[in-house]
């Protein structure tokens, strides 16, 4: 069993898989490399002048596995609520065991549905500002929970805010992954 399971690869998923792995919970990204942002280029993602949406998610996926996510391509088929935490079933029928869900679709809701999380008026994933859902322990990032508000950095944060809220609750407090070099004044 890891501790978080990650289902999208794109910038919510590895905004949320980056912040996990970096505090030492076991993280599995299940991906199928099916982003929009291969079709973008970003002049507007901050600190960053320019880069292809392809570069982007490449840079990403390698920083969350530098510190340790473990990223699997391959489509998730369902996912379900357990009295342990979530079972996510793959389309080779392998199934994994989490304590945390993280649900980074983009605009595909379906797992959210078939986990019962409640939506909104409006036809997307009902969820608090930490990006928590109706289910325990289950997050919903970017797209999933904004009806046409879809940029690379507000799911990058989504993905960022469901991290830090599964560490708080880790640590039993608020937690703020704010590095501070060893040699700052």
């Amino acid at each position: 069993m890891v501790r978080v399971a990650v289902v999208g690869g794109g910038p919510a998923g590895m905004g949320a898989a980056l912040y996990t792995a970096k505090n030492d919970l076991e993280t599995v990204v299940f991906d199928t490399d099916e982003t929009w942002m291969h079709k973008a280029r970003l002049w507007n993602y901050p600190g960053i002048e320019e880069i292809g949406g392809t570069e982007l998610v490449e840079r990403m996926r390698d920083q969350s596995e530098q510190f340790g996510a473990e990223i699997h391509q391959t489509e998730v088929t369902d996912v379900e609520s357990t009295d342990k935490g979530f079972t996510v079933t793959t389309d080779d029928d392998e199934e994994h065991e989490a304590d945390y869900l993280v649900l980074a679709t983009g605009a595909n809701r379906d797992l959210a549905e078939q986990l019962g999380c409640e939506f909104t008026d409006e036809g997307v994933v009902d969820a608090t500002l930490q990006m928590e859902t109706s289910v325990e322990d289950a997050y919903a990032t970017g797209a999933m929970v904004r009806p046409e508000e879809w940029q690379a950095n507000i799911a990058t944060g989504d993905g960022s805010a469901a991290a830090l809220h599964i560490l708080s609750k880790e640590k039993g407090e608020h937690f703020h992954d704010f590095d501070v070099p060893d040699d700052a004044e």
